[in-house]
């Protein structure tokens, strides 16, 4: 039986109508938004970088070492291989992408074929931060996430920049969800 839509509802009514979700008591925030600094592989890009410099002027080289030019040919060929190992790490930076917020982290993959992950915070079981040595002196980090999630048990986040804020606010945002949702769980001592 369907309803007439200009009739109106009785409050009677009204208070059998269950809603499918309550309102979130905050706004969704985002905490980062981007690719990580170098896809996340900075000494993988720094040396592709420096091979592919050295395939763009290895015709230079070879002319200095040889004493004379290479071939035609091969200079083609060692100058579209340069260009193409260059074009590596701008593939291997724009193929991994986050959006960190106050909810969820969606992982995104791929240049040319997209696949986006979610992983809502309250499945969120611990993480854990790490900074080499390297990643402190360009200002990056990784948060690894383990959860009891399917399909993103564990997620690891590579070249996040200031990586131990946005670790910072997850471990409290964690709880926080946890509470609002009712899945905080109590460690309890023997």
């Amino acid at each position: 039986m369907s309803r007439d839509p200009n009739e109106s509802v009785t409050p009677a009514e009204s208070a059998h109508v269950s809603k499918p979700h309550a309102p979130p008591t905050d706004d969704e925030s985002v905490y980062y938004a981007g690719s990580p600094f170098f896809g996340g592989k900075p000494e993988q890009v720094i040396v592709l970088g420096v091979l592919g410099t050295l395939l763009l002027f290895s015709p230079i080289i070879i002319r200095v070492l040889a004493h004379r030019w290479p071939p035609g040919w091969m200079a083609i060929a060692l100058e579209v291989a340069g260009v193409i190992v260059w074009l590596v790490p701008l593939f291997i930076t724009k193929a991994v992408r986050y959006r960190i917020t106050n909810y969820r982290i969606d992982y995104e993959r791929g240049v040319v074929s997209k696949n986006i992950n979610t992983l809502e915070l309250w499945h969120v079981e611990d993480l854990s931060f790490h900074q080499s040595f390297l990643d402190r002196l360009i200002g990056i980090g990784t948060i690894r996430v383990m959860s009891h999630d399917d399909t993103m048990p564990n997620l690891t986040m590579r070249g996040l920049p200031d990586a131990r804020k946005i670790f910072e606010q997850l471990k409290q945002r964690v709880i926080a969800v946890k509470r609002q949702t009712g899945v905080l769980k109590l460690d309890t001592g023997t």
